[in-house]
């Protein structure tokens, strides 16, 4: 069976942490955890992510920042990328939990695990990437 890549950046441990257990729980996703933001496109280049979650406010550097140097890179720019926000609270959220500005979606912290897993395979789809599965065990 075939899984998507997803590439997890947060300086906060923790917050790295809970996506991956969420996303590898369905069975349908490699999960790589980054707490460096600077180390990000070099991790992304060879880690291959089929999608990348991504913080946006970090004290090194800020997501949007970071997402602009991946997608400026070559075999970077239809790479889909999701912001983790703590800004945002999840009442400000739409009707399915998350908010479009731009070609991003956003997810307000902390992520309910059947938002961050729609959010996920929505972006994926849309990008073409998600991989064809017939075994997937949703969250309850």
């Amino acid at each position: 069976m075939k899984t998507n890549r997803i590439l997890v950046i947060d300086d906060n441990v923790n917050a790295t942490r809970v996506a991956r257990l969420i996303l590898e729980r369905t069975g349908r996703y490699e999960v790589r955890e980054l707490n460096d933001p600077g180390q990000a496109l070099a991790i992304a280049q060879e880690f291959q992510p089929d999608l990348i979650l991504l913080d946006v406010c970090m004290p090194q550097i800020e997501g949007s920042v970071v997402a602009e140097k991946i997608n400026g890179t070559a075999g970077f720019a239809d790479t889909p990328i999701v912001f983790l926000t703590c800004i945002v609270t999840p009442g400000e959220m739409g009707k399915n939990g998350t908010l479009v500005i731009g070609r991003h979606e956003y997810i307000a912290k902390p992520a309910r695990p059947d938002v961050l897993v729609a959010c996920v395979e929505r972006n994926l789809a849309r990008a073409g990437r998600l991989s064809q599965t017939t075994e997937y065990a949703p969250l309850r």
